[in-house]
């Protein structure tokens, strides 16, 4: 397949980077630094799976220059998605599709308001991996896996295709039975973890063995729950327990990419992970006190992350 990555940082370089290895026809979208060492060296990956350096197909910066592909992996931050549609449009011919990593719920609706739906499917991913500098990423924990499907979870071709090149690479990847519920599993974890994470400004380990923090986590996982029923997604009966064995079964030393962007003073996905838990229950007219007390505690950051606040209030 020739398949592009639309934003080559921690997963979507990873997964580029072992796609191009296994013989598929990668084109990395990159830029600046990043790029121009990817042209140079290659992209390296340093990997608890194994280091490699892999040479990409082409690496730019102008979607234009990659023209026409099969499929496009979309790696970038949840709040850049719509200019990303934008910007890959000239890669996106009538049989191309474009599977989102984002965290949220959203990203899936996005690309289509501005690709259409028939060339959207709906993606995860999950592994701990980033950029550590110039063309080197760091894959430092967790078993990558992608899961991916059809929004109706109809069979098709194209992500049949697109399983089995994942699979030749020697990622984990499969197409759920139930696509959305897959979805939504993943913001239940991603909220209590980035959320409580944020807040308390330690490491998993150490929030969950404080009782009150560890009992704000089960909380968030349960509101998303409740809400995910408003919005019509049958979740799995098993749904709670599993994501908090989930929670319970993190490394203890492990802190997610929203914590670390906020303590470091980066703007973050707080709105589509717990802002977007607030805003779509707000539209099923259900109460969601614990993400609201969390995202209203964090927005300040974010606020000033972005530039938001008139500088003399710095």
């Amino acid at each position: 397949m020739r398949i592009a990555i639309f934003g080559a940082g921690g997963i979507g370089g990873y997964l580029g980077g072992r796609l191009s290895q296994a013989g598929e026809e990668v084109v990395l979208i990159a830029r600046g630094e990043h790029l121009a060492a990817i042209r140079e060296h290659g992209l390296r990956v340093d990997s608890i799976k194994g280091d490699f350096v892999a040479t990409p197909a082409m690496a730019t910066d102008n979607p234009a220059e990659a023209g026409i592909v099969d499929a496009v992996i979309l790696g970038v931050k949840a709040w850049q998605v719509i200019d990303a549609a934008k910007a890959m449009r000239p890669m996106v011919g009538p049989n191309t599709f474009v599977v989102p990593m984002q965290n949220g719920v959203e990203a899936p609706a996005q690309l289509a308001s501005v690709l259409g739906e028939k060339a959207v499917v709906i993606g995860l991913g999950g592994l701990i991996s980033y950029i550590v500098g110039p063309g080197h990423i760091l894959h430092a924990g967790s078993e990558p896996f992608v899961s991916f499907g059809e929004s109706d979870d109809s069979p098709s071709d194209r992500t049949q295709r697109l399983l089995e090149a994942f699979q030749n690479a020697g990622v984990t990847a499969n197409i759920p039975a139930n696509i959305n519920p897959a979805l939504w599993g993943k913001l239940a974890f991603m909220a209590a973890n980035s959320g409580v994470g944020a807040i308390t400004r330690v490491p998993v380990g150490q929030w969950r063995s404080v009782a009150g923090s560890w009992e704000m986590a089960q909380q968030v996982v349960k509101e998303v729950l409740v809400v995910a029923h408003a919005k019509g997604i049958n979740m799995p009966v098993d749904s709670l327990p599993a994501t908090i064995a989930r929670l319970e079964s993190s490394h203890p030393s492990g802190t997610s990419s929203m914590q670390r962007d906020l303590m470091e003073g980066r703007p973050s996905e707080l709105e589509v992970q717990n802002g977007g838990v607030v805003r779509l229950g707000l539209e099923a007219g259900v109460p969601t006190p614990v993400n609201s007390f969390i995202y209203d505690s964090l927005l300040p950051q974010e606020m000033k992350a972005r530039g938001e606040f008139p500088a003399a209030e710095d």
